[in-house]
Formats: structure tokens, sequence, C-alpha cells
């Protein structure tokens, strides 16, 4: 009898061990199948074009196929839900972006918890830019708020939609500079940017990227841009900061998140590998093309920007008074 449970003990020994070894393998080897990329906005925007341009370098890296699937709807949160509802794999993964920041402080009705997706890295910003038609006369920050305050109600800015970075972008501004300007709302920035170049609408915040073909071509003047320090793509163009807003700083940032939970060591190698991806030359060059700043930040740095950026939108939805549901 005593040898019978020795034997069972061997047994179950052995087992231990084996299946955690099997589990050590499982863990160390990954990825051993695809992985899906979530991007949360239709084929052919900023978010799909930077994620489609980065999936190559990522794939190399990782020794893996990367599969982006578009999931627009919600302004972004749709895409946003399915990822923190994933299982913390690393199998699935989302294309973070502002939505991220804004849709907590924005929508009533979040189809997801805000602490169920957690940051990998951010790898890029890129500014926001305060545009005029060139025939308004205005040719500074200082202009536009001045004719503003002397015409409280009279003027008007367009955005790509209510509650996103651009309506918000021109509700940070009415905020710190005390003016009432009417908000009119289009269908993406495309139809944002023919209305002011149509002078239907005063001015408005846009991305650098679709905008910067409008600006060269002078059929629109760039005031200012929003991030903390100049673009290379408009190196004439102040910062808001410069342009005396020294509290004003927006960036469209971009990076990639993942369920909450996700095992240590596969964080850090999907961490690493977006680190290695994103300092290719090819890649780097290709983001500056864009407009945006090679700026690589860890998970930690990445949760803490965030953060930082949610209070700062919390704020600003507050005193626009802005509720989606």
């Amino acid at each position: 009898m005593t040898h019978y449970f020795l034997s069972i003990i061997k047994v179950s020994i052995f087992c231990f061990i084996t299946l955690n070894s099997i589990s050590g393998q499982a863990q160390t080897g990954y990825p051993n199948k695809p992985i899906k990329l979530i991007v949360p906005f239709p084929p052919g925007g900023l978010i799909d074009n930077v994620a489609r341009l980065i999936t190559p370098a990522l794939s190399t890296e990782l020794g893996q196929t990367i599969v982006v699937e578009n999931k627009p709807g919600a302004g972004g949160n749709l895409g946003a839900a399915e990822v923190a509802k994933a299982t913390p794999d690393g199998y699935t993964l989302l294309m973070a972006s502002p939505p991220l920041s804004i849709s907590p402080a924005l929508y009533k009705n979040l189809p997801y918890n805000p602490s169920s997706i957690e940051p990998i890295a951010i790898f890029g910003q890129l500014p926001n830019v305060l545009l005029v038609n060139p025939d308004s006369g205005i040719n500074s920050v200082a202009e536009l708020v001045k004719r503003a305050k002397a015409n409280p109600g009279k003027m008007n800015y367009a955005s790509n939609g209510n509650g996103t970075s651009l309506n918000l972008s021109a509700e940070l501004l009415k905020s710190q500079a005390g003016i009432y300007v009417v908000h009119i709302p289009y269908r993406g920035s495309a139809l944002a940017n023919v209305a002011l170049v149509s002078k239907d609408v005063d001015f408005m915040f846009d991305n650098l990227p679709p905008a910067l073909g409008l600006i060269k071509g002078n059929k629109l003047k760039a005031l200012a841009v929003t991030t903390s320090t100049r673009n290379p793509a408009l190196p004439q163009v102040p910062t808001m900061q410069e342009a005396g807003f020294p509290n004003f700083q927006v960036s469209a940032y971009f990076g990639i998140a993942a369920p909450k939970g996700l095992p240590q060591d596969i964080a850090l190698k999907l961490q690493n590998s977006i680190q290695k991806a994103v300092t290719q030359k090819e890649v780097s060059d290709s983001l500056v093309k864009l407009g945006a700043t090679v700026d690589f930040m860890n998970a930690t740095k990445s949760a803490e920007f965030i953060k930082a950026d949610s209070q700062k939108w919390q704020k600003v939805v507050d005193y626009a008074k802005i509720e989606l549901d």
C-alpha cells in the first residue's frame, strides 16, 4: 500500500511539473498564432493609416501575423468595448487614440469599463492645428480672440462632430480665452474643411495630416499648432503656448492597448517589440511625413499620460456641458 501511494505521489508530481512546463512554454512561446489589432474607426482614416503603417514592422519583430480589423462606431467605443471584454492573452489588441481619454468624460452610457483597458505603449503624437480662411484678415490667435470678443455669438467654428477632439479643442480655447462662438458640427473634417475654405465658418481645429495640403496650397491659414513644440512640417507656425495660451496643449496620440490583466511577460514582449518597430527608420520617417512626432512611452508613462489627458478633457466637457448617450 505504501508503494502504491508513493507511486501516486510521484505521478502527481510529474504531472504538476509537466503541466507547469507546458504552461511556461506557452507563455514564453507567445505569439504562436495571428494577433488581431482592432482599429475602432473606418478604413482610410488617420488611426487606420497609422495602424497599417506600423503592423508590418511589428509583425516582423513578433514573428507573427497581425491582422488589422476595423470596428467603427460610437466614436471609437464599439471597438474599445470588444477589446475590453476580450481574453487578456495578447491576441486581441486595440489601436489606442484620444477617445480612450475623451469617452469616459463624454458618454453617460459608455459600453465598457475604462479600467478594463490598459495601454501597452504610446509611440507617437501629432498636433491639431488652428485654421482660418486666408481671406479672413486674421493673422494670429490674438487677432482671432480679439474679433470674437468684439462679436460675441456672431462667429462660429466647424468640427468633425460633437465630442470629437476637434470640437473639444475649440471648447478649450473658448474656456481659456473667454469667448463665445457657435459650434457647427459636420460629418467629418473633410466637410468641415470645405466649409472653412468656402467661408461658411470662421475657424476650426483639425488634425495636421488632412489639413497640411490645404495649408501648403494656401487654401487655409494655420495660426497655431496645439502641441508644446513646433511641428517640423510647419516650422513657421507657433504653438498655442507661444501664442499666449501657456496651458493649452492638445495632441492626437496613438499607441496600442490591451484588455486589463495581460501577463507581464507578454506585455513586456509587446512593449519592447513596439519600441523596436517604431524606431525602424522606414517607420519613423513615415510617421514624420504624416506630421507626427515619434515619442515612445512605456506602459507606465502611457497610463500616466492618458490619465492626465482624461482629467483635462473632463474639465472641458464640464465647461461646455457636453454629454452624449
